[in-house]
């Protein structure tokens, strides 16, 4: 029968204690002498629960949503059995498989300084960036990959990397790379590395093709599910603001203007576009992140929204996982989530690591009952307000308040954005009927507008009384 995370229990052989301290467990000496340096003592619950039985050779599922510690949880351990060993040229003795790119670059961060410690060499292979670099790496020799499924498969294909002599290998956020649709490359890499070496399975959520991975894959496996789902941690609020249509730019706008870092989330890539143009042309300094651009234009961006140098980033789905913001306390569904578990790795952007945080999600009134519906599978109970832009209300839940207005890239500062009772995917954009025929006419249109243009200098005048 396939484990489950209740069979971590006691009375189950759930492998050695826990600790309550690095400086307890048998890691070789520059390991310890690196996490001291970097003033890391005390594991976090998934990494005290995981690291003896990793140590240990043992296979080892572990649940925890994002943000838990998953990281040097597989990490630390597979960094220490490896030391003193050496690689042959393309054939690496650990892989580390995640489903993004941002994870991935996330992963080699965190790990490249207790790699130098111990002398031992990574390799990240993901898309968007040159595949024969990458081959080199391999070429000349690393000792742990860490790699995206679909680029992985691609330098196996081009006999650029051999698994054979890989002994521990890391699934990390596995259901996500079933979701996307990696199950066949992962079960391809799976069955490629040797058949006695160590697994390490880490997943939110242990459902569908995960557990099949799990019932193939691993051998007598260790579990451990130590930390709540995002819907359960108690230092974060979940709050539905329902906007009047004709308002909710202004609202997004208002919010994005807030002191402090935030996160926007949006569905498609057309629509992170045009909200991030129009928050620049009001003097907001967000960047736009979505698959859509360049790898070097999506690690920029991330690097620029952690060192603050951008306070507002909007995104897709592409941010909802592996994205580790330190102090990002508020994140926005502009577009609210059809999918529970979007909704999940969505707010666990926020509230990391034992920090407070809040997740936002903006509905029209049409939009209430599903989006709460939405909610209450994820386990989540939001408080919902209706608010409106310059109100106190909107300031008090997000910390919103009226932008400068200057544009931050020259030209004319932005109006007034054009809104209407579409979802906010369609943010910014009009229904145009074909060759201007149809849907009013001339004379509709140029009355739209003068409402539009009334509905502003009311707007304006009322953010300037303050309220």
């Amino acid at each position: 029968m396939t484990p489950t995370p209740q069979d971590d229990r006691p009375g189950t052989d759930a492998g050695p204690p826990a600790v309550s301290s690095f400086a307890d467990l048998d890691l070789p000496a520059a390991l310890l002498r690196t996490l001291d340096e970097l003033g890391v003592t005390e594991p976090f619950p998934i990494q005290a629960a995981t690291v003896p039985s990793a140590l240990a050779g043992r296979d080892v599922l572990g649940r925890g949503r994002t943000g838990s510690g998953k990281t040097l949880a597989f990490g630390l351990p597979l960094l220490a059995r490896l030391a003193g060993r050496r690689a042959e040229s393309k054939q690496p003795l650990a892989l580390v498989l995640v489903p993004t790119r941002e994870l991935a670059q996330q992963v080699t961060e965190a790990l490249t300084p207790y790699a130098e410690a111990l002398r031992l060499r990574l390799a990240t292979v993901v898309g968007g960036i040159s595949i024969a670099r990458q081959a080199a790496a391999l070429r000349d020799g690393a000792e742990v990959v860490v790699a995206t499924p679909g680029r992985l498969h691609d330098l196996i294909d081009r006999r650029g990397c051999r698994l054979g002599h890989v002994r521990v290998t890391v699934l990390d956020e596995a259901d996500q790379m079933c979701d996307m649709g990696f199950l066949p490359q992962v079960t391809e890499a799976l069955d490629q590395v040797r058949p006695e070496g160590q697994r390490m399975l880490f997943s939110a959520t242990l459902d569908r093709d995960v557990d099949q991975l799990v019932s193939d894959y691993l051998k007598d496996p260790v579990v451990h599910s130590v930390d709540p789902s995002a819907g359960a941690v108690t230092t974060m609020d979940h709050h539905v603001l329902v906007v009047h249509g004709p308002d909710r730019y202004a609202v997004v706008t208002e919010i994005a203007a807030r002191d402090g870092r935030v996160l926007l989330f949006l569905d498609t890539k057309h629509a992170v576009d045009r909200l991030t143009k129009h928050l620049r042309d009001s003097g907001v300094h967000a960047e736009a992140l979505h698959s859509g651009k360049s790898q070097p234009q999506r690690s920029r961006t991330l690097a620029r929204f952690k060192d603050g140098q951008v306070t507002v980033l909007v995104a897709t789905n592409v941010a909802a996982r592996g994205l580790h913001v330190d102090d990002l306390d508020l994140v926005v569904n502009v577009d609210p989530p059809t999918d529970p578990k979007d909704y999940l790795h969505r707010a666990g952007r926020t509230a990391r690591a034992g920090e407070s945080g809040r997740v936002v999600t903006l509905v029209l009134s049409g939009q209430r009952r599903e989006t709460v519906q939405v909610l209450a599978e994820a386990g989540i109970e939001p408080r919902t307000t209706k608010v409106r832009s310059g109100e106190a209300e909107l300031s008090r839940i997000t910390g919103a308040k009226a932008p400068s207005g200057t544009p931050l890239d020259g030209g004319t500062a932005a109006g007034r954005a054009k809104n209407h009772n579409a979802p906010f995917r369609g943010l910014g954009s009009t229904k145009e009927s074909p060759g201007g025929k149809g849907g009013g006419g001339k004379s509709s249109s140029r009355k739209t507008a003068e409402a539009r243009k009334l509905a502003e200098a009311r707007r304006a005048a009322r953010v300037r009384r303050g309220g």
